[in-house]
């Protein structure tokens, strides 16, 4: 039998469900959208998962990632919950030899890594504006009628990108519409917003960080090529989009999670079982300061697994 790692990224737009083998081999991948449904997601993540690995692999450690990491820890018995930043660190590190800088796009937030000698020494994010996040290209290629898929190969196709204002995404949607009445190709104005996204994160997200190659473009959105080109353009350096770019962060945590399980000698993973159990959440508001924190409770098969949302912990212990 294979021993396997889990590793499991739960972000605000996509659930990324990842099993590695011993050597850090990817076994099994899914890339899901969460749709404001964290914990039936991570479910249906794990069924099929789980049913495409079935009885040869060995889960021997597990670990989450993501915004939604700690409800993920406490429904799988994760090993190890560990924050995006590392996560992406530990992965990219392995992918790429010697990398030093990673960009990384999400669905609703952007991060710059900076890495020297193998350690992190710097980070930036943007979660306040979504011009810079994939999310703002979600949101153009529905008004343009194009798939999301399809974003990169229309960008490539250019001829003159069009300059389309960054800074803000309700700009951004005001100028694109300005370009289009002005009769512009629909292939221009596709990558003047991928221009648009690239200067907005470099001034943003990117803004006084050196950034030095190689350079590992990570996230659902690097597979939109007219964004990788952009930053090439920019940066005036390849840039590397590894294999499994859209489930880097898994694959980090389960890499991580095979080193907790190594010290520790066992798991807390619960099994591929949790896809079929009833979790609830409830929520009530203390009564015990004037703070009036609001306080959720997170139930397992009506067995209350977890308190959170206080500030002075009154509720934080089960």
């Amino acid at each position: 039998m294979i021993q396997g790692y889990l590793g499991i990224d739960v972000g605000s737009v996509s659930t990324k469900v990842v099993v590695l083998d011993q050597r850090g081999k990817v076994l099994s991948s899914r890339y899901l959208r969460t749709n404001g449904r964290p914990i039936e997601t991570l479910q249906r993540g794990m069924r099929l998962v789980g049913a495409e690995i079935g009885d040869r692999v060995q889960i021997m450690g597990s670990g989450t990632t993501g915004s939604a990491r700690h409800l993920a820890g406490l429904m799988i018995g994760a090993d190890v919950v560990k924050n995006e930043i590392t996560a992406h660190a530990i992965a990219a590190s392995k992918a790429v030899e010697g990398v030093q800088t990673i960009i990384e796009i999400g669905g609703q937030d952007s991060k710059i890594i900076i890495i020297r000698d193998g350690v992190v020494i710097d980070f930036g994010m943007n979660t306040v504006c979504a011009a810079g996040t994939g999310s703002f290209l979600d949101q153009q290629a529905s008004r343009l009628q194009i798939p999301i898929e399809d974003f990169g190969s229309y960008a490539v196709k250019a001829k003159h990108p069009v300059r389309i204002a960054g800074r803000c995404a309700v700009f951004a949607e005001s100028d694109m519409i300005h370009k289009q009445q002005l009769g512009h190709s629909l292939e221009d104005i596709v990558a003047g917003l991928c221009e648009a996204l690239v200067r907005n994160y470099l001034n943003n997200v990117g803004k006084g960080k050196e950034i030095l190659a190689p350079i590992i473009f990570q996230g659902g959105v690097a597979a939109n090529l007219g964004l990788v080109r952009a930053f090439e353009s920019y940066l005036n350096t390849p840039v590397i989009v590894p294999r499994h770019y859209g489930v880097m962060g898994a694959i980090g945590v389960a890499l991580l999670a095979k080193d907790a399980a190594a010290k520790k000698g066992n798991t807390k993973f619960k099994g591929f079982e949790v896809k079929d159990m009833a979790y609830q959440t409830t929520s009530f508001e203390c009564k015990g300061c004037p703070n009036a924190c609001e306080v959720v409770q997170f139930y397992q098969e009506k067995e209350l697994l977890a308190r959170w949302g206080d500030r002075c912990g009154t509720w934080g212990g089960v």
